[in-house]
């Protein structure tokens, strides 16, 4: 039984010497196969593995931030939904509609202007004030206290009872607007009207004298009115959109049209 034992044992040994004079023949082969001057490629070879384990932990860096920022990025979106939402609401109120930065510009010179010429009147009209004034023509006098022009500006219920045809583009604010352009061009025709000419500025006198005469039509007595070439803007102009609007007030009763001479007055009304 020992003897078989020690049979096994030797086979044993020799197959494992075997196995290590094999391993050593194919390293032999090996370092035949590849001799020292492919060592600059393997040292190549490891260069290029180093780098690719930079990229690879770079990466790896990159989406651990990104994963990171995910939570941060998803507060800002709220964020911002929350402020769109507030926005809007916003711009339910706000007009859509707002006078042109040129125009208020000039109307605001213009009107610095008028000031001025006032005011250099009625001082050089105070140091006149002892010598006999000059020959006038007679102008017709003004009702006192017939008050402001009528303001009236139209509600959405009266402008959905239009036709589409008859409203087209136009909005609550665009014709509002145009009513407030109405009433500032009849209070200023009204402050022609009824001014002394000590008191206007010569660029004024003219037109002053044309709507004395306009106003003797009885048609007029008492009433507030502008003209047609008075429609210089800001949101009432004499274009499209503007005799649009002016359809639409007259429908509304608004407004009303008459012609003397070679002027188209418009008349403000008060709506029934």
């Amino acid at each position: 039984m020992e003897g078989k034992q020690a049979g096994s044992s030797l086979d044993s040994l020799i197959s494992s010497f075997n196995k290590r004079v094999s391993e050593l023949q194919e390293l032999v082969i090996a370092r035949n196969m590849y001799p020292a001057s492919s060592v600059p490629d393997l040292t190549a070879i490891d260069t290029a593995l180093s780098s690719m384990e930079l990229q690879v932990q770079s990466i790896k860096d990159r989406l651990r931030e990104e994963t990171e920022a995910i939570p941060k990025a998803k507060k800002l979106i709220e964020a911002s939904l929350k402020q769109q939402e507030k926005l809007q609401r916003m711009s339910v109120y706000a007009p859509s509609h707002f006078p042109d930065k040129t125009t208020m510009l000039n109307s605001d010179i213009n009107r610095c202007l008028l000031q001025e010429n006032v005011k250099k009147h009625e001082q050089s009209s105070a140091l006149r004030s002892l010598k006999s004034e000059e020959d006038a023509p007679v102008l017709p006098k003004e009702k006192k206290g017939r008050g402001s022009p009528p303001l009236w500006h139209i509600t959405v219920d009266e402008l959905d009872s239009l036709s589409s045809y008859m409203r087209g583009r136009l909005t609550l604010e665009k014709v509002n607007a145009a009513i407030n352009d109405m009433v500032s061009y009849a209070e200023a025709n009204a402050h022609l009207i009824s001014a002394p000419k000590q008191k206007l500025a010569e660029n004024l006198w003219e037109k002053a004298l044309k709507l004395r005469d306009i106003v003797t039509s009885g048609a007029l007595k008492g009433k507030h009115f502008f003209l047609e070439t008075d429609m210089k803007g800001p949101m009432l102009k004499l274009d499209n959109t503007g005799k649009a609007i002016l359809t639409v007030l007259r429908h509304l009763g608004r407004v009303s049209e008459t012609r003397i001479g070679q002027n188209r007055v418009i008349i403000l009304m008060k709506p029934n």
